[in-house]
């Protein structure tokens, strides 16, 4: 008989929040080797998460008092992990509700940050042409569901992406998939709008790139200052939209049209 796996904490896959980087707008536009941002290649780490939650061995917490705390949990597998967690709750995790979470949980999150098994490279797929428009190009309204990484909460919302050309134009679609790759990850709002606006500026090297995000971050809603009415706005300009005032005001016009 095969030996059983050998469990993969998720805090490795956590901490590859870590190895994220912005490559910074560059002035020249005709560099075509340039750096796709860095990302590693997490899909086979995070394909080994899931056998750990299988494991049909009893759970040895299901007696655990509430509030103890003198468990070594790096020796724990995550399913005693969370099944202990569920003891200091106050519940049961030996009920019938509760016997498959640790899998669904797993599984979820994998989910929820499945952006760092994509690159921006791929989801634009080459849908990049040559085109002689020079008057701004603007999708806004675009739905984004992130986690953030301080709680492990949702924050979800909408983000504004818009640009000049400068003799290249991006399938409008793309500019979804790459708030995508971003926001499917453990985030924080400041980085995400900085990442998205970072990712345009790398791909079609336009004269300038700027994008907004407005959302509602659950960490503020379910728990802490509680103010469910509250929402967060974050900017990022590049190029003529950091110098030029009318550029900008021209963006922020139209994105605000009917709000």
């Amino acid at each position: 008989a095969s030996s059983p796996p050998t469990p993969v904490s998720l805090d490795d896959d956590v901490k590859r929040t870590e190895q994220i980087t912005c490559i910074p707008c560059k002035d020249n536009d005709d560099d075509n080797s340039s750096e796709e941002i860095s990302q590693p290649n997490n899909k086979r780490m995070r394909q080994e998460i899931i056998p750990l939650t299988s494991s049909n061995s009893s759970s040895s917490s299901s007696s655990s008092k509430k509030g103890e705390d003198n468990i070594d949990y790096s020796k724990l597998s995550e399913k005693e992990k969370l099944d202990n967690n569920f003891t200091m709750y106050g519940e049961d995790p030996d009920r019938e509700g509760l016997l498959k979470t640790p899998e669904r949980w797993a599984k979820a999150l994998l989910f929820l940050t499945h952006g760092y098994e994509k690159s921006v490279k791929e989801v634009t797929n080459e849908a990049v042409f040559s085109e002689d428009h020079s008057e701004m190009v603007l999708v806004r309204d675009i739905d984004i569901h992130s986690l953030c990484e301080h709680h492990m909460l949702p924050f979800t919302g909408k983000v504004h992406i818009g640009y000049v050309p400068n003799g290249k134009v991006i399938g409008l679609s793309k500019l979804a998939r790459i708030a995508d790759v971003f926001s499917r990850r453990l985030q924080v709002q400041e980085r995400l709008t900085r990442q998205i606006a970072d990712a345009l500026m790398e791909t079609i090297q336009p004269l300038g790139v700027a994008v907004v995000v407005e959302s509602s971050h659950f960490c503020m809603v379910m728990r802490g200052v509680q103010k469910s009415g509250s929402s967060t706005v974050t900017s990022c300009v590049r190029g003529c939209f950091q110098s030029d005032p009318k550029t900008r005001a021209e963006f922020f016009s139209i994105i605000n049209r009917g709000n």
